[in-house]
């Protein structure tokens, strides 16, 4: 179960505490908001998708988008953020239990709550209309990390991220061209194939599958051809091709990203870590 509550760490594990000291004029997008996310900018972050849930009120994806900031600057505040705990399974399993800001996490989960009675709305609707899909895969995943890196609730993780994988499944019937949900099927097929044999089996009867390559192929079509998460899925591939001992293309996507995001010192620091450990 160790290696499957890794899927927590792997989707918040590259974010840090630094912002950009001069920050971009803030642009009503879902695309500046995670500019600024990749930026660690979490206030710019906050502004850019509440300015975008302003002009499109209905629509489940802003509040998904705001609870991912919210998540994010609640990780940063807790030092939970840094790579190297979650390098092995060994390191993620001892990591604590953080004390959670009540008044923060009442605002994540109302706007998870918002994201999900809105995307469920329409999609009693319209069974096919992306958006809705897009924000509960969303949805899922976020209610996924809270539970493994703040709450420990391993479980409970597991749980959400098996519901991420079925939301995300569904777009891409919907929407074969929404290149970001390979993300989440490509992440939990890369975790539960990393687990022992018993475990796997134990969770295939759960039917949840699983298969290393086939789930970096995934994140490896996120990272070329995705909208929001293409940097993200970058980042997960540079942490399985640490997993996986292979540092020459973990180091080639690092140096990548960061001449993509130079406001991020991480990349540097990972860069510099690897470098180190030859």
């Amino acid at each position: 179960m160790r290696g499957a509550i890794l899927l927590a760490g792997l989707l918040v594990g590259w974010f840090g505490s630094t912002v950009a000291a001069e920050p971009p004029p803030v642009v009503v997008s879902l695309d500046s908001g995670f500019q600024f996310l990749y930026d660690l900018d979490f206030d710019h972050a906050h502004q850019a998708f509440a300015a975008w849930q302003q002009q499109y009120p209905d629509n489940p994806m802003g509040p998904a988008c705001e609870a991912a900031a919210l998540l994010f600057s609640e990780f940063n505040r807790l030092g939970v953020l840094e790579a190297q705990f979650y390098q092995d399974d060994k390191a993620f399993e001892k990591r604590q239990q953080f004390a959670a800001d009540p008044g923060l996490r009442d605002r994540f989960n109302a706007a998870l709550d918002r994201a999900e009675n809105g995307a469920l709305a329409r999609l009693g609707k319209d069974a096919k209309n992306r958006d809705a899909l897009f924000a509960m895969t969303m949805a899922s995943g976020l209610r996924a990390d809270y539970a493994a890196l703040i709450e420990k609730h391993n479980l409970a993780s597991l749980h959400f991220t098996k519901q991420a994988t079925g939301w995300a499944q569904q777009l891409l019937v919907v929407d074969p061209n929404c290149y970001d949900a390979h993300l989440a099927t490509g992440v939990s097929q890369y975790i539960v194939g990393s687990m022992s044999a018993p475990v796997r089996w134990l969770v295939r009867l759960g039917g949840v599958s699983g298969d290393k390559q086939a789930g970096m192929r995934e994140l490896q079509v996120t990272a070329d051809r995705g909208q929001y998460l293409a940097p993200f899925a970058r980042i997960l591939l540079a942490i399985a091709y640490v997993r996986e001992k292979d540092k020459p293309r973990a180091r080639e996507i690092l140096l990548a990203l960061q001449n993509d995001f130079p406001q991020n010192p991480l990349f540097a620091r990972e860069i510099s870590r690897l470098d180190a450990q030859r």
